[in-house]
């Protein structure tokens, strides 16, 4: 089973990632955890450079890297995971593009992108996709006190525009799972434990 998180920074989906994949694993699931991007050494080193804020990347460069890094996440990890029946968990995935590099850089036109995202995830579509909704003003509340990487300096314009595209995705998606991350970190996992519970536990 693929299970993805999305959401702006400061939803806090690294920490529901670590309690849901402790839940999975005291059930005896199989747990494999990556994030995007990243996950392999080609991913990560791509990582480095699209977050670094010494350059600057054209839109289109910016949308390609992150499809490049996870076209090589899941051949090298994520669907050789799945063949052997273990559950995969990502921090991000393909509804990120469409959110950042679609409704925020606007780097191509949506149809484009989501070609581009079916290509680059080799054609997995995640089983859940939990979306953990922040305002614009907590999520900078939230992440006041911490650097920020180039991705995060985009703007409150553009990250208001991520939000939308994720609002849409949400109510495009029957996989999307919408939850209110302003709630309690036990009530979202506990929330999310719930919507799992028929599949998995």
């Amino acid at each position: 089973m693929l299970i993805t998180f999305e959401g702006i920074d400061g939803s806090g989906k690294s920490t529901q990632i670590s309690l849901l994949k402790d839940k999975l694993t005291s059930v005896g699931k199989t747990v494999r955890v990556f994030r995007e991007p990243g996950g392999t050494q080609i991913s990560e080193e791509i990582r480095e450079l699209l977050l670094n804020t010494e350059f600057h990347i054209d839109s289109v460069t910016e949308l390609l890297l992150f499809s490049s890094a996870r076209s090589q996440l899941m051949s090298e990890e994520v669907l050789p995971a799945l063949e052997k029946g273990e559950v995969v968990i990502l921090d991000r995935f393909y509804d990120s593009t469409t959110a950042y590099q679609g409704y925020g850089r606007k780097s191509l036109p949506l149809n484009q992108i989501q070609q581009i995202n079916s290509i680059a995830s080799h054609g997995r579509t995640p089983d859940f996709t939990f979306y953990l909704r922040l305002s614009l003003d907590e999520s900078n509340h939230r992440r006041a006190h911490l650097s920020k990487d180039r991705m995060e300096r985009a703007g409150d314009e553009f990250f208001a525009n991520v939000i939308k595209g994720f609002d849409d995705l949400a109510e495009q998606e029957e996989r999307f799972i919408v939850i209110e991350a302003s709630q309690s970190i036990e009530v979202i996992h506990e929330s999310i434990v719930k919507r799992l519970s028929s599949k998995l536990l």
